[in-house]
């Protein structure tokens, strides 16, 4: 039987900030804590996170949460992690201290090592195993850069002395003892982000490895999306709690919009889009420039599948809009802005700040405003902005039902730019389908404590996932087709002037 009282909590390590949220058992968040941590450019091209720093506010975020509630750590049946995923770090087994900064899933340092890595092959080199295309956004390439590029790394890593993860394995050693016992863990959505583990065995692939001159003593043992992988360590806020559940960010949002059926996709909107349809038990391999992922494992059952698009800039465009340009002093302000405005005027703005995601994989497109005129205003720059979001989700909706053959009837959406009124109603306009916002919109932070809470049975089945999932507000669209065609006509017009300018 579940157990209903008490709580679970949520650790979501995301691009730009660390949160810890309490659940209650109907899903509704309790208490929560947030903060953000720096963002690190030593060069054009490169982004990085002082590891360190996201561990101490870890610590604190989950102490202010609990606090918030006033709950004691015998109220909370389990604690899960969500991550940011493709960010890269290495650390010393020993004494816990990163051998260099995390680098982030969105530096492109290793453009000229991808192209060797791929050799003659080219990009496709390893999709049939990994269901990924050779690219600066995996994990397994930036921990190639750190073994050549970092003094002395390559020669503790072959002594044994080092580890490699994502913000999910750092999180779980530290969070479980650290250089005192912690456990050196991943789960499958996180380690299909690697590049380095065949989508079908679920396991570290030694070829892939030995072509990337990884030694795999570094490598943390893969596990499953939900099961309990041990307790948190006796010093911290949650001392003695199990810890059951680890979902990469996107397979979190997935698993906690309760898109657990083949056929059901969620949309992200966050620092960058991510969109994902469930493809059930069986990987599918894109012919559309889409990637395929594990979606999440439940303990020993089949792993779940998925094909998904990303986009590399949306939510982060307008934090340039922000913090660079200083169009807007914060990003609350940009919907008014953009309402201020009847359209986008003719401008249209690339953010290809990292290259094109998908379904382009142009590691040559570089931002772009297009279309500018002595008309052009700063309202109608909001608009482009926002406008870009639901541009680059179409494209990646057209290749996924070019894929799945399954057309789309809706989109579920989260994250932090759907509560947004003008996007998700040009977003719908742009798909011709409805747009469905849930109750609860923290989806990534719930489906890891989901993952977590049905590992020790605090929910009995992904049946009262389906039950708690509520609908809080739906778009329809009203755009005639012809304005439609036009707009999206315009911004692949807009998206051809932004390539070859890397």
């Amino acid at each position: 039987m579940a157990r209903s009282s008490g709580y679970v909590v949520s650790i979501d390590q995301g691009t730009t900030s660390s949160r810890a949220i309490v659940f209650d058992h109907r899903g509704r968040p309790v208490g929560s804590e947030q903060i953000e941590h720096e963002q690190i450019f030593p060069r054009p091209g490169w982004v990085e996170h002082d590891a360190q720093e996201i561990w101490r506010n870890i610590r604190r975020v989950t102490a202010s949460a609990m606090a918030s509630v006033e709950v004691k750590p015998h109220d909370i049946m389990a604690c899960g992690i969500t991550n940011q995923r493709e960010t890269t770090l290495v650390w010393d087994r020993g004494t816990g201290v990163p051998v260099y900064n995390a680098i982030v899933w969105q530096d492109t340092r290793t453009a000229d090592l991808c192209e060797r890595l791929a050799g003659d092959a080219g990009p496709d080199r390893y999709r049939d195993r990994t269901g990924l295309p050779l690219s600066t956004y995996f994990a397994g390439p930036k921990l190639v850069w750190l073994l050549e590029n970092v003094d002395g790394v390559r020669q503790r890593a072959e002594a044994g002395d080092l580890c490699f993860g994502t913000m999910d394995s750092w999180l779980a050693w530290n969070m479980t003892g650290g250089p005192n016992g912690g456990l050196h863990v991943t789960d499958v959505t996180n380690a299909s982000r690697t590049m380095l583990m065949d989508l079908r065995t679920l396991a570290w692939d030694p070829e892939i490895c030995a072509d990337f001159g990884i030694p795999m003593s570094m490598l943390p043992e893969i596990r499953s999306s939900s099961e309990v992988y041990g307790s948190l360590r006796a010093q911290g806020s949650l001392p003695g709690v199990p810890l059951a559940g680890i979902l990469g960010d996107q397979q979190a949002a997935t698993f906690g919009q309760a898109c657990l059926a083949p056929g059901q996709a969620k949309n992200t909107y966050g620092t960058g889009n991510f969109l994902l349809l469930n493809t059930g038990t069986e990987p599918v391999f894109s012919e559309h420039g889409l990637l395929t992922t594990v979606c999440y494992q439940i303990g020993g059952a089949p792993a779940c599948y998925a094909l998904e698009g990303s986009i590399a800039v949306t939510g982060s465009l307008i934090q340039w809009l922000r913090d660079n340009i200083g169009l807007i002093s914060s990003a609350a302000e940009v919907e008014g802005l953009a309402a201020s405005v009847d359209d986008n005027g003719g401008a249209y703005i690339v953010p290809a700040f990292s290259g094109l995601f998908a379904p382009r994989w142009r590691p040559d497109a570089r931002g772009v405003i297009v279309g500018l005129t002595r008309f052009i205003n700063r309202g109608h720059l909001a608009r482009a902005a926002l406008e870009a979001s639901a541009y680059q989700t179409r494209e990646v909706i057209e290749a996924m039902e070019a894929d799945s053959g399954v057309k789309l009837t809706a989109l579920k959406v989260d994250g932090g730019m759907v509560v947004n009124d003008l996007l998700m109603q040009f977003q719908a306009d742009q798909l011709g389908v409805p747009v469905i916002r849930p109750v609860v919109n923290e989806t990534t932070a719930l489906g890891a404590a989901y993952a977590a809470g049905l590992a020790v049975g605090y929910w009995e089945s992904v049946d009262d996932i389906h039950a708690n999932w509520a609908k809080d507000k739906q778009w329809d669209p009203q755009m005639p087709e012809d304005e439609r065609t036009r707009l999206y006509t315009e911004w692949n017009r807009a998206v051809e002037h932004s390539l070859e300018l890397a």
